[in-house]
């Protein structure tokens, strides 16, 4: 009889629904909402079911994973506008620096990106690989993020394609110029690359030889780009002495394409452009008065990272690393580049003169293993050991070592980066990859912005200097710029958008990491989801990598144009 009453009850239970399946996966309740738009946050619930976000307020119902998230913010997550994780989630696809930061976005494709290849950008690459070796099967950059996809990662992953892959492609390494007939085949490179979900066209033309690329060259690839509705994207043509020219050059380029652009981790480099910040935000507002959509990124640091190629002419490095090191090994050759190395430079920026002195380099990344010991050293440090001046230690640095060598330059005014926090149309980008204190990553150094660039933003500048309100930051780390690359359902907490979300601590959030010691993890990032799937617990990776290709506007609607 006992059991006849249990059973009964059992099927009263179901049939009123109260053992019915939980009606969403995840809900995330009681945390203070930042939706991503730069709105008043509110306080309440989100509700996540499969991969997208089904309900947001006041939320009534189960789920099967209760994220309790009271005196946390719960945001979008955040989108990084400058990754080189293009290599480091090759070797580890945890993206373990940024995803404790709440980056579920990684973009790449400054200047160079990972397709399109032919068979001679394939060997050289294969060739110049430094730590992290992989074998290159694909051609095209949407296979190689594809690629990347089934491999397992935990972000999602999106990329410009880069002016100097595609000059590579039909050009080489030389400086020329691009016959009518080549620039076609350059701008149907480009058509291709949107096609396949490209952002827009990134450019980096203090470097050979993306630099050789002029002016024209750059609109051509942008009308390609444009008429699919991509973003042109450029670490400009100089960011020091004659940063304003290069500014009316990216502007120009938007202008006459009818794209938008977006300027590459602005700045003024060196001491003597630092009073220039004042023209350059008014060049900036003047353009997006006049209609044009120019915005830009940054990283949240006095230093920038890149190699010793910064401080040497750009006519030595034509052809690619092995030609500049050939060169570099002739005797007068090596007289020529030193003399320039010390005069005011026309026509190339000089990182090393614009830092003030070697002591103020430090060396990162080397190749070579009897280099490595001189990781995180000061150039001034090594030329000391050698008995050579400065630029002579650096050229028997790129000899020894067969590469760039990675390098930190300390060019930039705190208190101008302190201002450019503040403007409205900046977004964030670390410029550097996303990778973790352990493994292959351990056998070079790091600029901090690798471990801390968007948790240094939250914390310093917005929590502790009140350059900004936590909910505008949070806009411009999300909502901001996924309406620039026009993204559709990412960047802001909405029901039926992607379900990526970043959880954290507004009170803790804090970069850790230093110039002495980088490779420290920031803190203050509790939980982060991505598409559905919740990759961070309790400041800790899951393991889940549900990361996916996400696309831009052009996307299978970029065809040619009719003749």
């Amino acid at each position: 009889m006992m059991i006849r009453y249990k059973l009964l009850i059992a099927a009263l239970l179901v049939s009123t629904g109260a053992q019915a399946a939980p009606a969403y996966d995840t809900i995330i309740r009681g945390g203070m909402i930042y939706d991503g738009s730069g709105g008043t946050p509110y306080r309440g619930d989100v509700a996540l079911k499969g991969d997208r976000i089904a309900a947001i307020g006041k939320v009534h119902g189960t789920a099967s994973r209760i994220v309790e998230a009271k005196g946390l913010a719960v945001a979008p997550g955040f989108i990084n506008m400058l990754s080189w994780a293009n290599e480091s989630l090759v070797a580890d696809g945890r993206s373990m620096s940024d995803i404790k930061q709440g980056v579920t976005l990684e973009v790449m494709g400054e200047g160079d990106s990972m397709g399109p290849l032919n068979p001679s950008m394939k060997a050289n690459e294969q060739r110049r690989q430094g730590d992290i070796k992989f074998a290159i099967g694909w051609t095209t950059l949407r296979q190689y993020q594809d690629w990347l996809v089934g491999r397992g990662i935990t972000p999602n992953i999106a990329s410009f394609v880069g002016a100097t892959t595609v000059r590579v492609h039909e050009l080489g390494e030389d400086d020329i110029d691009p016959t009518p007939v080549q620039l076609a085949r350059m701008q149907e490179l480009v058509r291709q690359a949107m096609n396949d979900g490209a952002m827009g066209v990134g450019s980096s033309l203090i470097y050979a030889p993306a630099n050789f690329a002029r002016t024209p060259e750059l609109i051509a690839l942008m009308h390609a780009a444009g008429n699919c509705g991509g973003m042109y994207i450029s670490h400009m043509r100089s960011e020091g002495d004659r940063l304003l020219e290069a500014t009316d050059e990216l502007i120009e380029i938007a202008r006459q394409s009818g794209g938008r652009a977006e300027i590459y981790h602005m700045k003024q480099s060196g001491r003597p452009n630092w009073s220039k910040y004042p023209a350059l935000i008014a060049k900036i507002e003047a353009a997006r008065t006049s209609g044009l959509r120019i915005t830009a990124d940054m990283y949240n640091y006095t230093a920038g990272a890149t190699g010793l190629d910064a401080s040497m002419p750009l006519w030595v490095q034509a052809g690619g690393i092995e030609a500049w090191v050939a060169r570099l090994k002739d005797p007068a050759i090596r007289a020529r580049v030193v003399a320039e190395m010390l005069a005011p430079p026309v026509g190339w920026e000089n990182l090393l003169r614009g830092a003030g002195g070697a002591d103020k380099v430090i060396l990162l990344a080397f190749k070579n293993p009897a280099l490595k010991p001189l990781s995180g050293k000061t150039l001034a440090e090594v030329a000391l050991m050698r008995g050579k001046s400065a630029e002579e230690t650096a050229i028997d640095l790129v000899i020894e070592d067969g590469t760039r060598v990675g390098a930190a330059y300390f060019l930039m005014d705190e208190t101008n980066v302190a201002k450019q926090t503040a403007l409205p149309w900046m977004s964030f980008g670390s410029d550097a990859a996303s990778q973790a204190p352990e493994g292959v990553f351990l056998k070079a150094s790091a600029h901090p912005r690798t471990y801390g660039n968007v948790a240094r933003f939250l914390g310093k500048y917005v929590r502790d200097e009140k350059t900004t309100t936590l909910a505008d930051a949070v806009r411009r780390l999300s909502g901001f710029p996924a309406s620039n690359l026009g993204l559709v359902g990412r960047g802001t907490l909405k029901a039926g958008n992607y379900a990526d979300l970043a959880i954290f601590d507004p009170a803790t959030i804090a970069d850790m990491a230093t110039f002495p010691r980088p490779q420290q993890y920031a803190v203050g990032m509790r939980h982060v989801f991505v598409n559905g799937e919740q990759v961070l617990k309790d400041g800790e990776h899951t393991g889940a990598k549900p990361g996916r290709v996400v696309t831009g506007p052009g996307t299978g609607k970029c065809a040619a144009p009719a003749k």
